[in-house]
């Protein structure tokens, strides 16, 4: 007997548990790893964020696999709502098929007008200041033998934002775009690595619907240079000490 309750007792409290993590994850915070090089400078591959999902307010999206049904039968909208700004970073379902996670920034709100010319932004018919600083230096493995790792740098003043952006080539397809318009309750996103991003300038991605933006990416918690979480035995060199616990801009 007193097994079995021993057994009872323990399925109980990894169950509260659980619950207690999914309630976190759900309504608080969820952690991410950053893939890709879509935002760098000031998102690197191997950091680990923490993303407020309360932000933003709740749709199906902010729980695990999108709770709900696609048609907004049973969870529609979001609740407790307040809007993105003008240069959150922010995590989000791809539109085209509301499971796979990007993180990008937020360029154009709903009303604005976004044109790319020779790699400068617009804004409602306004120029997006920026002026070239110090190259970012790339050490990613597979990034370090092109050009030795430098990549041209600027810094963007973007509002009331001083943003960081990478401008790798020039004349390419995104350099130069049509002028988008906002439609309602969608949001246009680039990343910051302005030549190597998948982001609303391509069809695939294109704008971003409300109820598709899980949270705010707010701090790095953990950060890795190329080494996986799994491999424990590259942690002590492979660790990115200067961005643990670092506030997310």
């Amino acid at each position: 007997m007193k097994f079995k309750n021993k057994i009872l007792n323990n399925t109980i409290s990894i169950t509260i548990a659980i619950f207690v993590a999914l309630l976190i994850r759900s309504l608080l915070f969820e952690p991410f790893n950053i893939p890709s090089g879509s935002m760098k400078p000031n998102l690197l591959v191997g950091d680990f964020i923490f993303v407020s999902k309360y932000s933003y307010g709740y749709s199906r999206h902010s729980f695990p696999f999108s709770l709900g049904d696609k048609n907004g039968n049973i969870i529609k909208g979001k609740i407790f709502s307040k809007k993105p700004q003008r240069g959150d970073i922010v995590v989000f379902k791809t539109p085209e098929n509301n499971r796979t996670d990007y993180i990008k920034r937020v360029i154009g709100i709903p009303g604005d007008t976004i044109k790319v010319i020779n790699g400068e932004l617009l804004i409602n018919n306004s120029l997006i200041i920026r002026k070239k600083i110090d190259d970012f230096i790339d050490t990613q493995n597979s990034e370090i033998d092109l050009n030795n790792g430098r990549r041209r740098q600027y810094l963007e003043y973007f509002f009331n934002k001083e943003i960081k952006t990478l401008d790798i080539k020039d004349y390419t397809f995104v350099d130069n775009t049509i002028q988008y318009t906002v439609p309602e309750n969608k949001f246009f996103v680039m990343g910051d690595n302005r030549d190597n991003s998948q982001d609303s300038r391509f069809p695939n991605v294109g704008f971003i619907p409300f109820d598709n933006i899980v949270g705010k990416a707010q701090f790095i918690f953990f950060s890795l240079e190329n080494a996986r979480f799994l491999q424990l035995w590259k942690w002590p060199s492979a660790i990115r000490y200067d961005r643990i616990f670092t506030k997310i801009q």
